[in-house]
């Protein structure tokens, strides 16, 4: 089962103590259960529940077994909500505000509560995506931070692919241990 890590980058005032400004433009990323960044888009003029849809629609052309996928509530809208459950069969988008019992009810599924805690380690991406070439980019325009977002995804999915290589691999040489009697 494939999961989605969204995170948005932006150029708003965080609050951290030496970083005022992290990114100019948001970017959405979908990350699958190995971690692995399956797709991404930079937002240009668009907030995050516009493109919810949009973006689930071309990841599932690419990766049709795509089949849950966990927003944050930013994402959420009752249009969003009905046509993302078109598309995959688990849909973990949280409602804004106070929720009804039936809502409560629906968020408090085991499903519902394991994929949303599984949408934390987006996170672990945004830090990788800015150590593998986001945290500046030297480009200018709009194409330049396209292309330092395009490279940080591949830079960032390489260094995954490698670590996964590299436990195989360390695996394969431990060898038999015999416990001393």
């Amino acid at each position: 089962m494939l999961r989605n890590q969204w995170y948005t980058f932006t150029g708003i005032l965080k609050g951290k103590a030496g970083v005022p400004v992290e990114l100019g433009l948001k970017v959405c990323i979908i990350e699958d259960q190995y971690r692995f960044i399956l797709h991404h888009q930079v937002m240009e003029k668009v907030t995050d529940s516009d493109i919810a849809v949009s973006i689930v629609e071309a990841t599932k052309k690419r990766f049709p077994n795509l089949q849950a996928i966990s927003y944050d509530k930013g994402f959420h809208t009752p249009q969003n909500q009905i046509e993302l459950k078109k598309h995959l069969e688990k849909v973990v988008l949280p409602k804004k505000g106070k929720l009804s019992k039936i809502d409560k009810a629906h968020e408090s599924e085991p499903e519902f509560r394991k994929l949303r805690r599984q949408h934390s380690a987006v996170e672990s991406a945004i830090n990788a995506l800015e150590v593998h070439g986001l945290d500046i980019c030297l480009d200018h325009g709009i194409k330049g931070f396209k292309r330092y977002v395009a490279f940080a995804v591949l830079a960032r999915n390489i260094h995954r692919f490698g670590v996964l290589l590299s436990h195989q691999d360390a695996k394969r040489h431990r060898g038999p241990y015999k416990k001393a009697a």
